[in-house]
């Protein structure tokens, strides 16, 4: 059955909040837009006149669609090159969704994108859908499938899951440009002991390169290791000037609503550093290198003023 243009209006209104849907629950911008495409041709051949609320009818086709999407993806997983890390979304991208509360903006945080890993895929489609979206478990359970108890206790197991793993700290982006700026200055003096003390006792730094760039196949552990890695990944030489095909500047953003390093050549940006803050300090460092997930920082990157650099010629 042919669409007619408010059939179409309908969806292009609930495309955003698809779209931050699927990239919570996937971690990938692109898979993310894959899955709103293909529920849009399943919208398509639907009977839409007979579709009472629209939307819900939307993310329920989203959520079974990104399920799917998630049980392949864990097998792709065992065989990825290296450690597995999110895509990571700029400032501004529309695909963040919403940030109007603590919980919105927190469940989309680098750090804890990277714990809904460790979720069944039913329980990351709860916890999304409930701590991000504030749907009902009435609702959620007519998604999934399932009991609106069953909803509930899913919830409370995967919000545990996900708090046992981090103590970010909600920060402003004031507060986040005076760390990076204080890290920056810590990683380039060319001394350790500057690092360390920024760095929380059991901090952690996590590469993602995709086997298509270098990165340490396991974590630096421990606030010494990370503070030693650190002072050499910031250390130039020539060595990294021709692995990388020049020396790139270095900015401050926010990742992930997250205090982030950009590192940029030639307009195309090749690394992104999150920092995951606490109250005793910088926990942890995911960086993400793999070209393939750093296309749309890339176009965003083109389209947004950043300003100066914090650092030239970086490597």
């Amino acid at each position: 059955m042919a669409l007619t243009v408010n059939d179409v209006d309908r969806f292009e209104a609930s495309r955003p909040r698809l779209e931050a849907i699927a990239y919570r629950l996937l971690g990938s911008a692109s898979e993310a837009e894959d899955a709103v495409q293909e529920t849009f041709l399943r919208w398509q051949a639907a009977d839409v006149d007979h579709v009472e609320v629209p939307e819900a009818w939307l993310t329920k086709v989203l959520t079974n669609l990104c399920l799917n999407q998630l049980t392949s993806a864990r097998a792709r997983r065992e065989t990825y090159v290296g450690q597995w890390l999110p895509e990571p979304l700029l400032a501004g991208d529309p695909m963040l969704g919403p940030a109007d509360t603590a919980e919105q903006r927190e469940s989309v945080s680098y750090a804890v994108l990277a714990l809904l890993e460790r979720l069944s895929p039913n329980e990351r489609a709860v916890y999304v859908l409930r701590e991000a979206f504030d749907y009902p478990h009435r609702e959620i359970a007519g998604m999934l499938d399932i009991t609106e108890a069953a909803s509930q206790q899913i919830f409370h197991r995967a919000k545990k899951h996900v708090a046992d793993g981090k103590a970010r700290t909600d920060i402003d982006e004031a507060a986040a440009r005076r760390i990076v700026d204080e890290f920056l200055a810590a990683a380039t003096s060319g001394e350790t002991e500057p690092l360390v003390r920024l760095l929380t006792q059991d901090a952690i730094s996590i590469g993602d390169g995709g086997g298509k760039v270098p990165a340490r196949a396991k974590a630096f552990e421990g606030a010494l290791a990370v503070a030693k890695f650190l002072r050499g990944l910031f250390k130039p030489s020539e060595a990294k000037r021709t692995l990388a095909g020049g020396s790139p500047e270095v900015h401050f953003t926010t990742a992930n609503g997250d205090p982030a390093i950009v590192a940029v050549l030639d307009g195309r940006v090749i690394g992104v550093m999150c920092l995951e803050v606490t109250a005793e300090g910088i926990a942890a460092f995911r960086s993400q290198g793999n070209p393939d997930k750093l296309e749309r920082a890339t176009e965003r990157w083109a389209a947004t003023d950043h300003g100066e650099p914090l650092l030239r010629n970086a490597f």
